[in-house]
Formats: structure tokens, sequence, C-alpha cells
């Protein structure tokens, strides 16, 4: 078996023979991708049933069928994207013709998380040969079927100078930090996505982090309460609440959070039923370790609905908890699971107190039929991306940028944007020679006062 190193000094090579540039090439490997697959669509199920206890439906809706589509746009649109984009020329190179070329960088590392580790080591893959690059996927070490079977798909489509996978825990991912890439792709946390920016900064190699943050949910007094509750349950508690731009807790004008907080109890048992645990569609957490974590955000807390965990089956029950000082465990940190904080606002100080507390979030939501109020709050906050009386849904535009800023992450995918992502732009200016004029050869005496005039007409 190749080191890591072998296998990256084999794709550098292969990357050089040019072959990944041909469009018809990249197009032919991404339709057998497709078709491998849709070939596997029980097993992926099947992997994420054993990773997750996730029922199928929402397998498809959040990973397998958001795969298929990305892979869909890319093979209708890729010729269109390739072509040199012709842009306007400046006078001051006049005669000439200007143009943006879409240029891959090479050797492409992404790391996958564990959340939705399907979508989240596919798509960027998928991306990543759009662009013409070869890749190295590390899926996540906690997902050990869906791991599996994401190696076993791409081993059988992909030659490995092009694309293959490499297995493995922390010191695998060290191991792959250590080399020198062309572009890194991270999905993960916020700590990890430190230590990746670092080990790429040694050999300036650009970076795309993808992380997350305490993703705010604020719900005004104009709102249908029944209506959000059903909206918030479905967005919080969704694999879990194992989401990176899930809600992370709420902050409701004091004069509706009774109703509200009653709305979502109703909700949870609709939708889960009175015991979610024997529900066929509520994940589990992904391991003792995080489910050690939310029971010990758990501690202290004001529980008004769920709390149950079962170390056994892994276990941790929808629950809401009720104004948690910003001080407390629940609040130091990204929750990623199934529990709701809900806290109170009376003016927009409050929202500005309990906002500006944490670091910019990967999303933001806003509960409200009153347009001022929505403005003011998409003005006033900087984040990564969101939805307005709604939850999650921005994810599934593929017209949409996705991605953080400041702590949450920085560049974006999903789509063109993926492709653009994975892709150099080089800017080319053809000049025509019928015409040359003299002013920017030397000797310059005389000519400042005109060149100052060009500038000025033509800036």
């Amino acid at each position: 078996m190749n080191t890591i190193s072998e296998l990256l000094s084999n794709q550098r090579a292969f990357f050089k023979s040019q072959k990944t540039k041909n469009i018809a090439y990249r197009i032919n490997i991404l339709k057998q991708l497709k078709a491998e697959i849709e070939a596997n669509e029980q097993a992926v199920y099947a992997a994420l049933k054993a990773d997750f206890n996730k029922s199928e439906f929402e397998t498809f809706i959040s990973e397998f069928g958001l795969v298929l589509s990305e892979l869909n746009l890319v093979i209708n649109n890729l010729k269109r994207w390739i072509k040199p984009k012709r842009v306007k020329s400046s006078m001051l190179t006049f005669p000439s013709k200007s143009y943006i070329y879409k240029e891959p960088y090479g050797a492409v590392l992404v790391i996958a998380p564990w959340n939705y580790p399907f979508l989240l080591a596919i798509e960027p893959l998928i991306m990543a040969i759009a662009a013409g690059n070869t890749v190295i996927v590390k899926p996540s070490e906690l997902t050990k079927n869906t791991s599996q079977l994401i190696a076993n798909i791409i081993d059988k489509v992909f030659p490995e100078n092009l694309a293959t996978t490499i297995q493995g825990g922390v010191d695998v991912t060290s191991e792959l930090l250590e080399q020198k890439w062309d572009y890194i792709f991270f999905t993960g946390s916020i700590p990890v996505g430190k230590i990746v920016a670092k080990a790429a900064a040694k050999h300036l190699t650009p970076v795309t982090l993808e992380l997350g943050g305490k993703s705010p949910c604020i719900i005004d007094d104009t709102v249908d309460v029944k209506l959000i509750a059903r909206r918030l349950t479905w967005g919080k508690f969704l694999n879990a609440g194992q989401t990176c731009i899930a809600p992370d807790y709420l902050i409701v004008k004091a004069s509706v959070k009774l109703q509200l907080i009653e709305a979502l109890k109703i909700e949870i048992t609709k939708q889960y039923g009175d015991n979610p645990e024997k529900s066929p569609d509520f994940p589990r957490v992904i391991n003792n370790k995080n489910l050690l974590r939310l029971e010990n955000m758990l501690e202290g807390a004001n529980i008004i609905f769920g709390g149950t965990i079962n170390k056994k089956s892994r276990y941790c029950a929808p629950t809401l908890i009720d104004e948690p000082d910003l001080t407390s465990n629940i609040m130091q940190d990204e929750i990623f699971g199934p529990i709701l904080p809900i806290l109170s606002y009376n003016n927009k100080n409050d929202i500005e107190t309990i906002i500006w507390n944490f670091e910019k979030p990967l999303a933001l939501y806003i509960f409200s039929n009153t347009k001022p109020f929505i403005k003011q709050i998409l003005n006033k906050y900087s984040f990564g991306g969101g939805a307005i009386n709604d939850s999650l849904i921005h994810f599934g535009n593929h017209r949409l940028p996705f991605g953080g800023v400041g702590a949450s992450g920085m560049g974006v995918y999903h789509g063109k944007h993926g492709f653009d992502t994975f892709s150099h732009n080089k800017a080319i200016i053809k000049r025509d020679n019928w015409a040359d004029p003299s002013i920017r050869y030397a000797p310059y005496k005389g000519k400042l006062n005109l060149i100052k005039k060009v500038f000025k007409l033509f800036s």
C-alpha cells in the first residue's frame, strides 16, 4: 500500500499529464460516479442507519438526494462553466480583449465531518473533480459504515491517481496536513479548523473552512406560533440537532415565549411521538463522547421538556431549556445536539446583548412578519447565511453560496460556487497589434499631465 506522500506524488504526476483538464474526461467520470451512487442507494441508507439510526427519508432529503442533484447540475452545466469568460477591457489597455480562465489548483485534500458524512465528503469531491483537480478524501473515522462505503464507491469509480480515500483518526489527519497541498477543503469544528488553517499557512495553501458556531433564531410577536413551532422542530431536531446550521438557541419576544414553548412541546410530540426514543424518525448521537458532552451541558439547566439520556442507545431526547445564563455550559459552545435553549427579549438592545456575546455564526434565522425589523436584523449582524420564517432551507438552493464568516468559516461552495471554489481565476488580456500608443513608453518628459487626464477619463 502506498504511503500518503506516495499517493500525493502520484496524483501530482497525473495532474501534470493534463488529463484532468479534458472536459469530456471529467464529465464521463462524474457520470460513472452518479451511476455507482445510484446503484448503492440502499447501501447508503443502511450505512447511515447503522451510524445514526437515520430514516431513509431523512437520509434522502439531507444527503443522498442533494448529492444526486449536485451531480446532475455539474454534468449538465460543466461545459458552460468552463468556458473562458470575456469581460470588458479597460481603455488603458486599448486595443485588447480581456478574459477570465478557469484553472484547477492541482492536488486537493478534502477532510469531511461525521455529521453528514456522505453529503459532506462527496459534494466537495464532485466539485473538485469538475474543476479538474485530483483529490484525496479523508472521511470521518466516527462514521465507520458510511466512511467505508464512501471508500468503496470512490475506489470503484476513480483511478487512485485521480481520486482516492484515506481512512484513519487524528494521526492520519495530522500526517495529511503535513503534506503540501494546492487546496484544502475542511468541514468540521472551529478548534480543528484553526489547526487546519495553521497547517495550510506553512505552505501558503488556500483553504475553505466550513465551521459552525452558535446560530441564533430571533422570533418576534407577529408570527403564527404554531407554524413557527412546526418549522423549528424540523430544523432543530433533524439529524438529532447534529447540524452545523441548526438553530442553536432562540431569542423570543417575551410576550409570546410561553405560547411558543407550549407549541414546541406539542409539535415535538406530534413529529416524534410521546417517546421519541422509539420513533423510527429520530436519529442518535454519533458516539458516547458527544453524548457525555451533551449530558454535561444539561447540568444545572432549567429543563422544561425532555432531558432524557440513554447511554446504551446513544439517545438524547429533544430537550427545551428555559432562560439559561449566557455564562452557563450550554451557552459557551455550539450545542450540536437536540437541545434548544430559549431566551427572551423585550427590546432590540436585548437581542444585541445576546448575539454580540458570541462570535459571528454560520447561520441566523428571523421569524417575523415585520419588514423593517427583518431589514434591521439583516443589516446589523454578520453571519454566513440564513432564512426568514424558516430554518436550514438556504442550504438546499445551489444558486446560493454556502459558507461562514469570521469564526464560522471562510470560503463558499454549492452549485457553481463550489466549482468556482476549486478553480483559480486566471486573468488574461489578449493585446491587438494594429495600434500601439506611445504614451507609456520612455522618455516620459512632457507626458505626465496627459497620462493623468487619461487615467481620470477612463477610471
